[in-house]
């Protein structure tokens, strides 16, 4: 039984990794629109998602007053992890702009020492500095503003995600379950970015609705995916499978963007996926 559930684990892993990079996809072919339109279509999708699952559970949410402040930061952080991520894919490769936002397991090992009061350590304070080391040779600091600001964009949103993910899981510690916690986020998500969706509106054609829809679905397929996933097997048996995220979206940028990302990429995908290989071989020994 424990040998199927991990299977299972996997599948769902794999899948939410196929739903999160389907969702930069279909951000960057919906076209030249605003970020924050992209942000607001994309939550929109997942809000209404997360209404239906709450609504079917037939129980009312409720946020106990020590939760608050927890959920409002995961919401605030996660919104400027999610538009820092649309710009990102926006300016660079699809795969650059992915492997960037998978840092954030490991500023969520930084993180968890101020909000969490967990020590790492010496072990995972060496694989994270190696990760970043990894993490120049996609940013390539050349000098060049406009090449390296959208990929140092790219690595806040990796920052705000891994900030966002140990938010989430103070709050899942404490009861709070996760329909809830993507519902607020995506409600927060929507009213930040709705004045901007309003002064900077641009008209879309059909094909951009269906396009923004689908990043919407994706997203929504992505995150109930790794929740799912999270509840067959724990995150030390499963969770390097996520970085299959990064060859999805390789593949898809070389398909539909003819993206081939350069030599330095190569080698930062390998040093970051490596060590997360190597975290995760050690997590099972643990």
């Amino acid at each position: 039984m424990k040998n199927n559930d991990k299977i299972k684990g996997i599948i769902f892993i794999l899948l939410a990794a196929l739903g999160f990079s389907l969702m930069t996809f279909f951000v960057r072919i919906s076209g030249e629109l605003p970020t924050m339109q992209k942000a607001f279509f994309r939550n929109f999708v997942a809000l209404f998602v997360a209404s239906v699952a709450i609504v079917k559970s037939k129980k009312m949410p409720a946020i106990g007053k020590g939760n608050r402040l927890d959920i409002l930061l995961r919401s605030a952080f996660g919104t400027a992890g999610l538009i820092a991520n649309f710009y990102a894919v926006d300016r660079l490769g699809i795969a650059d702009a992915n492997m960037l936002n998978k840092l954030s397991p490991f500023f969520a090992i930084i993180l968890s020492i101020f909000i969490l009061k967990e020590i790492p350590n010496s072990f995972d304070i060496l694989t994270t500095i190696i990760a970043f080391i990894g993490a120049l040779f996609i940013i390539r600091p050349t000098g060049a503003f406009s090449s390296v600001f959208p990929a140092l964009i790219g690595l806040f949103g990796g920052f705000s995600a891994g900030t966002a993910y140990v938010f989430v899981r103070k709050l899942t510690k404490k009861g709070v379950q996760t329909p809830v916690i993507v519902f607020v986020f995506s409600l927060f998500s929507c009213l930040v970015t709705l004045p901007f969706l309003i002064a900077e509106y641009t008209p879309m054609n059909i094909k951009q609705w269906i396009f923004l829809i689908l990043a919407g679905v994706s997203a929504s397929l992505g995150q109930f995916s790794i929740t799912t996933a999270y509840k067959y097997a724990p995150a030390k048996e499963i969770s390097v499978f996520d970085y299959t995220q990064v060859i999805f979206a390789a593949i898809l940028g070389f398909i539909f963007f003819g993206e081939i990302p350069v030599a330095y990429s190569f080698i930062g995908y390998g040093i970051i996926i490596g060590i997360a290989i190597i975290r995760w071989h050690r997590n099972l020994k643990a």
